[in-house]
């Protein structure tokens, strides 16, 4: 990770989490709002759109500073490899990120969320910028995030295993492709946050936007998909470590 300066690494984290969330809240916000040409698309587009989120996200940042755009990951380099020198320099990218890609999502669904102030058929939003269990059980739902990020953090680790897919471009690829698995297969428990700044970044911005009938924020839940994915990124990182070193 020292291969960037800081402020690569900052501009670069910045950016792309900002694209990451943008895309990703904005499939959400899609398919859930009212007067939304996409409204009610289901699930497979929302695994898709945040694959191709992932994509674009990482694409962009990848040559300022290898993009990364979840600390679990971060964290799950810096567990195999024991660098750790600017491991907050890529979380406080990630977290800003998350934040303004979060406030552009709602700059383009404006108009659909200004139309939830009818009462009779508002609809809560915290789901289009963050996550919400379909089953509250946080013991449940705290495995279900380790083994999710688990299953992302170990494979990026072992692609870098392949010759060729870092130069190719190819890794970022398999990559996107990785995340809308996960979605698809793991994601239905809890919403897949399986990155702690994609979920606390946008669940700030949605407790201070002015969106009308908003709903909660739901702040006793907001533990998880922090301590979940940082607990399988590191483990992620150790089994790497230990199986592949």
């Amino acid at each position: 990770m020292d291969t960037f300066t800081n402020g690569e690494v900052f501009r670069g984290e910045v950016i792309g989490t900002a694209i990451l969330i943008l895309f990703g809240a904005g499939v959400c916000a899609a398919v859930t709002l009212r007067f939304s040409k996409a409204k009610a698309a289901g699930w497979i587009v929302i695994a898709f759109g945040w694959g191709f989120a992932v994509l674009a996200g990482a694409y962009t940042a990848a040559p300022l500073s290898g993009g990364h755009l979840n600390p679990a990951v971060t964290l799950g380099i810096a567990v195999d490899t024991g660098v750790w020198g600017q491991v907050w320099v890529y979380i406080l990218g990630q977290m800003v990120g998350a934040m303004i890609g979060a406030v552009l999502a709602w700059l383009v669904y404006y108009a659909q969320f200004d139309a939830n102030k009818d009462k009779e058929q508002s609809t809560p939003t915290l789901g289009i910028f963050s996550t919400i269990p379909e089953i509250r059980n946080p013991a449940a739902n705290l495995v279900t995030e380790i083994i999710a990020t688990f299953a992302l953090v170990l494979p990026i680790l072992a692609f870098g295993l392949t010759k060729g897919l870092g130069v190719s471009g190819t890794q970022t690829l398999l990559v996107a492709f990785l995340v809308v698995g996960i979605g698809l297969s793991l994601g239905g428990p809890t919403g897949y946050a399986i990155n702690p700044a994609r979920d606390l970044g946008p669940r700030i911005v949605h407790a201070v936007l002015p969106i009308p009938n908003k709903g909660s924020s739901q702040w006793s839940y907001a533990w998880i998909p922090v301590i979940g994915p940082l607990t399988g990124g590191a483990l992620g990182g150790l089994v790497y470590n230990w199986l592949f070193q």
